[in-house]
């Protein structure tokens, strides 16, 4: 491959990405950019080549940190700088890698060093080096959390802490970020969305002739790196060039009165959380104005800021897609625009009250974004879907006599031999989902870091001190002094100083908890039909689904109805698209549990070959029947050993109701060697009012037995006198 970068102004189409990535130029405080697309998009050539277009930076000579030599840090560990001398040289784009380590990320000290010696021994990381600069985050959604949360304080604050065992280092860390991730991969808390300044939803364009230029110019790049890019060359010159004058405007520009009160009116329509956002806005409008050569801001950068910093942050649920109401947006725009005039008596109930809420919302006003080339094209694909998702929701709600009549003929007794109604039933929608119980792995892991089961990680706490497995890790003080005291004497120590060898040191082991791959396993068979108790199960599942999103899960789903099952969800870390699966699933035919439970084993045999520090734990949602072919019912209890003899941690959803039922559901859970769990005690506010009545209970048979005993002892004395 060419180290020649593929020129920025060569990319095709992308004008919100464009544009996001030259307001971050132009003003790093905007606070990065998060670019959501599928794969295939041209997210990371477009952020590549956007560091050729950087100014070049001064630096102090021999300085690891890049110091400024106008403004040297006066907390770099190189320094201090007097008088430096420097130099120029291009911003560097620094590149994480998905499976960084936190040292990696801030730096290491030489712990050995630090003790023997008495000196910091410090070498500096990826934000040391990205100072000044461009860090890219490829795949963002996939990093861990912790990490995450490091890069973005680091972003946030401009300066990088390394803390460990009384040894302090810090040094400044300023960069533009941008990360890009694909949404089918899994997404980002929303506390972690809210970190990014502006987020730009990309996706391929449609355009037969516009694919085909792609196409084109790719090829052309490939065959002659180095013509192709001379061809851009002064293309490129020039916006490097309007990079740098809207930089030295920034200063200058105005942000008026008007524009902060549309700011601040349109973040409280939108009832987003904190006011990051309101921050984030005016920086970014600021930086629109610079970027058209103005100096005051106007109402178009207002609006054109609203749909790069806001949908990401309106998500209330990890299932909510980000979005933007265009129609609100311009509404809120035009009513504290009008503020601005005298008219103090406007108030109330007057024409300005609700003259123009409804048709100005269409945009008579068209193209407030003909400063730029990004006439909003990219925002409008997310709005539709999210403003017509309750509408629809609404309209598959089940009718209220039609759902009673299904209930009860959910709670006649059948026969388990009698075979379930052969008809399909359309998809139903799911309840809204609830808080569940916490189903954990038994015993302690090794998988990546999550919420769920109890493992040995990189974070949490202390447990016990070891010798180091490799390089050393999370020095263990205590344990290492313990290890070298016994040897001083032997070792001719003569000073205050430990004499400390290699074989001395102790790292610690921490404790706390990982990420677990949650399978569901879904009867979608004719006895799980009733329109009312598919709604109920749905929404347990969804409930459960959300669960494993908190938790940063991997999710799986097997389905099985009528003769087989199928994987309809391989494991994925996006919720998002079991939610979408889940709410389209028909039901009805026979009830193949065995073949169900076979492909749940077969698709979990698989994953441990992928990850196998990666713990499964099984979630069963049936009622526990099994029609499905010859001698269904002892297939299915031989398809259950097979995960009890594996000791696979698993739950069984019961969805039996009705007055009369079997316990089939139960059995099953016995055969797993798991947990069955109605659909009744899956709410986690079920589970604190059940331990709060036995707390009752048994605080009120303890002064039962108290009163009991009291009056037994006052009777022996009464007698013994």
């Amino acid at each position: 491959m060419s180290d020649v970068r593929y020129p920025f102004t060569a990319v095709v189409g992308m004008a919100d990405l464009r544009l996001g990535l030259l307001l971050n130029a132009v003003s790093p405080a905007v606070g990065g950019v998060l670019v959501r697309g599928e794969k295939g998009t041209a997210k990371s050539t477009m952020v590549r080549a956007l560091a050729g277009l950087l100014p070049d930076i001064a630096a102090v000579d021999g300085c690891r940190f890049a110091c400024d030599p106008a403004a040297p840090d006066p907390q770099c560990p190189d320094g201090p700088h007097d008088a430096p001398a420097g130099h120029e040289r291009p911003s560097q784009l620094v590149e994480l890698p998905v499976g960084v380590a936190e040292d990696r990320i801030v730096g290491s000290l030489d712990l050995e060093r630090a003790l023997a010696e008495g000196v910091k021994a410090y070498e500096p990381g990826l934000l040391a080096k990205a100072h000044r600069g461009v860090l890219y985050i490829d795949e963002v959604n996939l990093l861990q959390d912790h990490v995450v949360d490091l890069l973005l304080d680091a972003a946030a604050m401009g300066r990088s802490y390394v803390e460990r065992e009384g040894v302090s280092v810090r040094h400044a860390a300023r960069f533009l970020l941008v990360g890009t991730m694909n949404p089918e991969e899994g997404e980002l808390r929303p506390q972690l969305l809210d970190r990014f300044g502006l987020t730009v939803e990309i996706a391929a364009t449609r355009d037969p002739a516009e694919r085909a230029e792609v196409v084109r110019r790719r090829l052309a790049y490939d065959a002659d790196p180095a013509s192709f890019t001379a061809r851009f060359a002064r293309d490129e010159r020039a916006l490097a060039e309007r990079i740098t004058a809207a930089r030295e405007l920034l200063p200058a520009v105005e942000l008026t009165e008007v524009a902060l009160r549309q700011i601040t009116a349109v973040c409280a329509a939108f009832e987003v959380d904190g006011l990051r956002a309101d921050i984030v806005m005016a920086r970014t409008a600021v930086a629109l104005a610079a970027w058209d050569g103005r100096a005051e801001v106007r109402e178009e950068d207002v609006r054109k800021a609203a749909q790069l910093a806001l949908p990401h942050r309106r998500r209330r649920n990890p299932f909510d897609a980000p979005g933007l109401d265009e129609e609100q947006l311009d509404r809120t725009l035009e009513e504290h625009a009008r503020q601005d005039d005298p008219e103090p008596e406007g108030d109330g109930p007057g024409p300005d009250g609700d003259g123009d809420g409804g048709p100005d919302g269409d945009g008579p006003d068209g193209g407030p974004d003909g400063g730029g080339p990004d006439g909003g094209g990219a925002p409008e694909p997310s709005d539709g879907p999210h403003a017509e998702a309750a509408p629809e929701a609404a309209s598959e709600a089940p009718d209220a006599g039609e759902a009673t009549d299904a209930g009860e003929a959910a709670r006649q007794p059948v026969p388990a031999q009698h075979p379930a109604p052969a008809k399909e039933s359309a998809p139903v929608a799911a309840a809204d989902p609830y808080r569940t119980r916490l189903f954990t792995v038994r015993g302690t892991g090794h998988g990546a870091q999550g919420r769920r089961s109890p493992a040995e990680t990189t974070g949490g706490h202390t447990i016990r001190a070891r010798r180091p497995q490799g390089a050393l890790g999370r020095l263990h003080l205590t344990a290492t002094l313990q290890a070298a005291a016994p040897h001083q004497a032997a070792r001719g120590r003569s000073g205050r100083a430990l004499v400390l060898h290699k074989d001395d040191f102790r790292e610690q082991v921490r404790q706390g908890r990982e990420s677990n791959l949650v399978l569901f396993v879904v009867d979608a068979s004719g006895s799980m039909a009733a329109r009312q108790r598919m709604t109920a199960v749905k929404g347990a599942v969804l409930s459960l689904l959300m669960d494993a999103y908190q938790r940063r899960d991997k999710i799986g789903m097997v389905t099985f109805r009528g003769a087989g099952a199928e994987l309809a969800l391989p494991p994925t870390s996006s919720v998002e698209v079991g939610a979408a699966r889940l709410e389209s699933l028909p039901t009805g035919g026979r009830t193949p549990l065995a073949e169900g439970l076979l492909r749940a084993h077969e698709v979990l045999r698989v994953e441990r070959l992928r990850d196998p520090n990666r713990r499964p734990l099984l979630v069963v949602v049936t009622d526990g029947r099994a029609t499905g072919g010859r001698d269904a019912l002892a297939r299915s209890r031989r398809a259950a050993a097979l995960f009890a003899a594996q000791g696979t941690a698993s739950v069984v959803l019961d969805c039996e109701s009705g007055p009369v039922r079997l316990g089939l559901a139960r059995t099953l859970a016995g055969l797993l060697g798991g947990t069955a769990v109605s659909l009744d005690e899956l709410r986690a506010e079920g589970v604190a009012s059940l331990v709060r009545e036995s707390r009752s209970e048994s605080h009120s048979a303890s002064r039962s037995a108290n009163r009991s005993a009291t009056r037994a002892t006052t009777t022996s004395t009464r007698k013994a006198a």
